[in-house]
């Protein structure tokens, strides 16, 4: 086993090899700016960790990681055109610093390029690899969709929204740490665990990204503090806290759910004071921590070493707790 930042470096390396073409510029400095600016890296990380969990050689990987990464950016820039977000990674996102059209013609050739990536694999690798890819890539888009339908929705449930982030979000990060078990040569029972692994981690990664969007610190977060609110999204906390709070608290906060002032600061504060004052903020905090468990049961089907399902625990435990 590697540790976490020789994944990265290895994985940082291949980035470099691989995705090098420069002409036409505008078509290719957006994709190597978005790429480039930083990010956890964590589902390529996943991917070759995965590899070597199951004592394959987690180079043989690096092109499922990084088709993985790839097409995660390339859903960051098109989500952000959907959401007119002015900043990722705590940078200018791709359409500001260049225009639109821009960002969805480098955004689509991102797609392309991550699907390219399966083509250094043997053809039942290929297959496995790009049925997998396929399926997820889908949900994904599923996922973005039920989110944006959302935005205009009163009547979204818990579940509802379960379901969403599971699609939008906790899927790539199963199917990466499934892809490394492929590569790996996994048998099938356990590649299906350690996507049930990734999955739930992702959803208990998703539900904590929310939190920061509004607890979060800007300086490490990244990305603009209350941005969920100012775009009224349905998240996690918005939904627990209607579920708590009286009828005529419902309608204040509905309330503010609908409008869009100039001046979004104020609307911040308010919600969150909400989410705060009916224990939603708590409550989030304990579902984070309760889909992180729910990953850990899935360890008990893998056929790896004790070491190893410690490492992968003490990776989900990381993750709960982080604050980027």
């Amino acid at each position: 086993m590697q540790t976490l930042s020789q994944y990265r470096e290895a994985f940082l390396s291949h980035l470099e090899e691989r995705i090098n073409a420069t002409e036409p510029e505008n078509l290719y400095a957006p994709m190597h700016y978005i790429l480039g600016i930083g990010g956890k890296r964590l589902r390529p990380i996943l991917t070759l960790m995965t590899a070597d969990i199951f004592s394959g050689d987690f180079k043989e990987a690096l092109d499922a990681a990084l088709a993985v990464e790839v097409f995660h950016n390339f859903s960051l820039v098109h989500d952000d055109i959907m959401d007119e977000a002015p900043l990722r990674r705590g940078h200018q996102t791709v359409h500001e610093k260049w225009d639109l059209n821009t960002g969805i013609l480098s955004g689509d050739a991102m797609l392309i390029i991550a699907y390219q990536l399966f083509e250094y694999y043997e053809s039942v690798k290929f297959r496995d690899l790009a049925m997998l890819f396929s399926k997820t890539a889908i949900e994904v888009c599923e996922g973005q969709q039920y989110d944006v339908d959302f935005e205009t929705r009163d009547d979204v449930t818990l579940d509802a929204y379960l379901k969403m982030i599971t699609y939008k979000t906790a899927v790539l990060v199963g199917a990466a740490m499934k892809m490394g078990a492929i590569v790996a040569n996994a048998s099938a029972l356990e590649a299906n665990a350690i996507y049930e692994f990734g999955l739930n981690l992702g959803i208990a990664f998703q539900l904590q990204d929310d939190y920061l969007d509004t607890f979060g610190d800007q300086a490490t977060f990244g990305k603009q503090i209350g941005g969920d609110i100012i775009e009224n999204k349905k998240t996690y906390l918005y939904l627990k806290t209607m579920s708590f709070i009286s009828d005529e608290e419902k309608v204040q906060l509905q309330h503010l759910f609908a409008i869009k002032p100039s001046n979004p600061a104020d609307k911040i504060e308010q919600v969150k004071a909400y989410f705060i004052s009916s224990g939603a903020d708590v409550a989030t905090q304990e579902a984070i921590e309760a889909y992180t468990n729910k990953a850990f049961i899935a360890l008990d089907k893998l056929q790896i070493g004790q070491d190893k399902k410690e490492f992968l625990m003490a990776f989900g435990n990381t993750l709960m707790k982080r604050t980027v």
